[in-house]
């Protein structure tokens, strides 16, 4: 059965190293009518995905490119002793190294007590096997680096730091992700919440967009977001989210094996030098947003900086050199993490421990979310529904007023002390608590209103009117009078033509109305005007 790892081999062995359909399947084993179908149908929606113009149109396009067989994937078997499980066995003696360092020698680890720790995490091994793995761990000698040549548009290494800096008066841990070029050293970052997949891809996307291209290979460590699980002592699964990024731009990739940061040291020294040059000097700002301009405009100064060990060629000098070896450049990925999620009794959907609401006919339906590093998109039936900021912490509540208003209709009571007005804007706030109270069926009917199109400015406008006359004729009804009369008005002002005379005679006869209504002299000005 075809994984989706398998589809990527295939395709970048024929875009990339220009292998016949023939000479894939002898190297693969894989039937070649089936190479021929993944390689028709690739360059099938790429064609389709140039031609399109609609963002929408194009997110649907991409997802459909990398997208997985519609098949159950084939699951190798574990050994025994697999990467993970020694991975927990040197971070056991790196624990032990350490409280050797804090003078802690008799509070080590036993190999028996390692053992035991492993058993107790339900990890099926044997003893003899603990103890030939840490001896074998423990009697390595320092090994010898060999310095890298590297190619321009070949090698670029990705890895995530965490920085500590103010936002907006709170204390927050961001994650930094961090790209570095193994030819010319040109760095940039970017700043996000979280380790999430889309945040991930995300940052793929505009760091591809930022230098023009993309690379051939991108090297990663064992992070969670590039590796799904190890299948062996030294083969790693890659993700799907970092799968697909690979289908769609076409490049390359490989993973580092543990515990070996040097063997992408350009990217592990940037981390280190970015958040030294950029936090050590500044770290309070008003937003993420504002950070992260911060954060490039730092990382643009670093890639004017003259380098020696590059004959004085600066970073930015050397990815100038590196954008003729690159592959045209396709749209931006749309990097959403999509799940189905069902509404809940509160009319929200709960993503990443937040309550986001939708509109309250759904409870108790499935709906589609679309998942971004800042926003959250949802769909019911196809159609856009809902659309929130996405929310930092855990357990926070992002309500939008309008989607309770069927609910708020039959229980009126329940408005004034509901989450959703508190959230709501401050200027709805100020009209519901100035002339609304008691009138909340009203209240709701306005917020429907503005939600079908009405502007906020001009229903404030249109009760600054209201209140000149008398505070108690500020009811929902005058104020959709008032709102459609200035509309007409303008409409009037703009119409000069003689197919649209007669409407505007019409309209004339309306503004009256509403002048006899409020007192005003809308069309007296109106011939003035014309």
């Amino acid at each position: 059965m075809m994984t989706l790892k398998q589809k990527q081999e295939i395709l970048l062995m024929y875009l990339r190293e220009g292998k016949s359909q023939r000479e894939i399947a002898r190297d693969t084993g894989i039937d070649r009518k089936t190479i021929r179908k993944y390689i028709n149908t690739y360059e099938q929606k790429l064609a389709e995905l140039e031609e399109r113009n609609i963002p929408v149109d194009r997110e649907e396009l991409i997802q459909e490119l990398v997208e997985a067989p519609k098949y159950p994937s084939n699951v190798r078997k574990k050994r025994v002793l697999t990467g993970g499980i020694e991975g927990k066995i040197i971070g056991y003696l790196q624990e032990n190294k350490e409280k050797r360092a804090r003078g802690l020698h008799k509070q080590q680890k036993k190999i028996t007590d390692i053992y035991e720790a492993l058993v107790a995490e339900g990890i099926k091994v044997s003893y003899s096997t603990v103890l030939r793995t840490v001896r074998q761990l423990e009697k390595k000698v320092k090994e010898a680096y060999i310095r890298g040549f590297y190619q321009p548009g070949d090698i670029c290494e990705f890895d995530w730091g965490e920085v500590t800096i103010n936002i907006a008066g709170h204390l927050r841990i961001l994650q930094m992700a961090v790209f570095t070029s193994a030819y010319g050293n040109y760095r940039m970052a970017y700043l996000f919440s979280k380790q999430k997949t889309e945040c991930f891809q995300e940052a793929h996307a505009l760091f591809f967009q930022k230098v023009g291209g993309v690379y051939r290979t991108m090297i990663y460590d064992n992070m969670k977001v590039a590796v799904r699980r190890f299948v062996g002592k030294n083969e790693k699964e890659p993700t799907e989210g970092l799968l697909k990024l690979s289908l769609y731009y076409g490049f390359g990739f490989r993973f580092c094996n543990i515990r070996r940061g040097n063997e992408k040291g350009h990217v592990e020294r940037s981390v280190e030098v970015i958040r030294r040059k950029a936090f050590a000097f500044r770290d309070s700002f008003e937003t993420l947003e504002e950070a992260n301009t911060y954060l490039y405009s730092v990382c643009e100064r670093l890639a004017e900086k003259p380098q020696s060990e590059r004959e004085n060629q600066t970073a930015k000098a050397c990815l100038e050199t590196e954008q003729a070896y690159f592959p045209p450049l396709r749209p931006s990925f749309d990097a959403a993490r999509c799940v189905e999620a069902r509404v809940d009794k509160y009319a929200t959907l709960v993503i990443d421990q937040s309550h986001y609401s939708v509109p309250d006919h759904l409870v108790g339906e499935m709906v589609h979310v679309k998942i971004y590093t800042n926003r959250i998109w949802c769909y019911y039936d196809g159609e856009k529904i809902a659309e929130h900021q996405r929310l930092a912490g855990n357990h926070e509540w992002s309500l939008h007023l309008d989607h309770y208003a069927r609910t708020l209709m039959k229980k009126p009571g329940a408005l004034a002390g509901s989450a959703a007005l508190q959230q709501a804007d401050q200027r709805i706030q100020s009209i519901y608590h100035t002339y609304y109270i008691n009138h909340e069926r009203e209240f709701i009917e306005l917020i429907q209103y503005i939600k079908d199109g009405a502007a906020l400015g001009e229903v404030e406008q249109s009760i600054q009117t209201l209140c000149r006359i008398n505070p108690s004729h500020v009811t929902t009804d005058k104020i959709k009078i008032l709102c459609a009369r200035n509309q007409v008005q303008k409409w009037v002002i703009s119409s000069g033509s003689e197919e649209t005379r007669a409407i505007s005679e019409q309209a004339k006869i309306h503004l009256k109305l509403y002048d006899e209504l409020f007192h005003t002299e809308t069309v007296g000005q109106l011939e003035e005007i014309q």
